[in-house]
């Protein structure tokens, strides 16, 4: 059973090799699991994105910038490498009720010719070291006493490739294409 239970894209025309456009894919995070480590502005809390909250914030996931810091061990909102275009839920276990734990897949490009080095550096350590991690704003975590945040509501407002070992759900990933 393969389901999907939300999707969405951008509409981007074809460009036969386009210099800008170097095409990625990757899970940006879990849903409706805890993260193992606490997330930039958790205060030190793991958090729990649900499933509800995910569905109705995923349209604003769409055409927010993907960002690279060159240690990639943070965030960096002012260095925008690239842009989300593409945005699923998928169940982590196949049989599972539709608000079961998931995964968000993300797909877009990167801006290659802008940032060749980013390129650089992303190629020679994609495959086990890098991940990526969400951006949002407006959240909304009914108990802030808890050990592990709920949230409850929230906006994307972009994303962040890092290395795994720096990101709140170590089971991300980033794969760029073979070429643009």
């Amino acid at each position: 059973m393969n389901l999907h239970l939300e999707a969405m894209a951008l509409s981007m025309p074809d460009v036969a090799r386009h210099p800008n456009r170097l095409p990625f894919r990757g899970v940006l995070t879990l849903v409706g699991v805890a993260s193992q480590r606490s997330p930039t502005g958790a205060r030190g809390h793991r958090v729990m994105l649900t499933r509800t909250a995910t569905e109705e914030a995923l349209p604003s996931l769409l055409g927010m910038a993907l960002d690279y810091a060159p240690a990639l061990a943070s965030h960096d909102a002012r260095r925008k490498v690239g842009i989300i275009t593409e945005a699923t839920i998928v169940p982590l276990h196949d049989g599972r009720q539709p608000n079961a734990t998931g995964q968000i897949a993300v797909g877009g490009y990167l801006f290659a010719h802008d940032f060749p080095d980013v390129v650089h550096e992303i190629r020679a350590q994609q495959g086990n070291s890098l991940g990526m991690s969400y951006e949002i704003a407006d959240a909304s975590v009914p108990n802030q006493n808890a050990f592990i945040w709920t949230v409850t509501g929230f906006t994307f407002t972009g994303a962040a490739v890092l290395r795994r070992d720096k990101a709140a759900y170590p089971q991300t990933w980033i794969a760029l294409a073979a070429s643009n």
